[in-house]
């Protein structure tokens, strides 16, 4: 991750929400996450923290990039989630894992456990690299502060 020095020091805002299948590197979460703060122009430097779902919390390839750029991981159980009204929920997934979300789902809650208002700046977005297991699907959002 490249990280551009700003004229002005950007505040640590950003949550991404991150729903994966087993088995993704930290290179598929590194280039998802490039890829969407460069075609929504937001800063890395404003990155708060990664969020998912409870059972991901021990995926390799998350560990290894949450370690790799010193950001902090929030997880939250699927009952928890599935209380949030996203904008693309999917049926299939909450088959799954017992919500309709976690992308948006988990950076909506990440970014709202200071109790404001939360603005999903980026809808859930899904990145594959060729020859190489797994996707990842995420979001972005950002608490609206008064």
């Amino acid at each position: 991750m490249q990280i551009i020095p700003e004229q002005q020091p950007v505040q640590q805002n950003l949550w991404i929400g991150f729903g994966c299948q087993s088995g993704i590197s930290s290179e598929l979460l590194l280039v998802a996450i490039e890829q969407v703060f460069q075609n929504y122009n937001l800063p890395q430097t404003a990155i708060a923290g990664l969020a998912t779902i409870d059972i991901k919390a021990s995926e390799p390839g998350l560990i290894e990039f949450c370690r790799s750029y010193d950001l902090p991981l929030k997880t939250f159980p699927a009952e928890s989630l599935s209380s949030v009204v996203v904008p693309h929920p999917t049926v299939a997934i909450a088959k799954i894992v017992g919500t309709p979300s976690v992308a948006e789902a988990s950076a909506i809650l990440a970014a709202s456990q200071l109790n404001f208002a939360v603005k999903l700046l980026v809808p859930k977005q899904i990145f594959r690299l060729p020859a190489q297991p797994g996707a990842v699907t995420i979001a972005v959002a950002q608490p609206r502060f008064k």
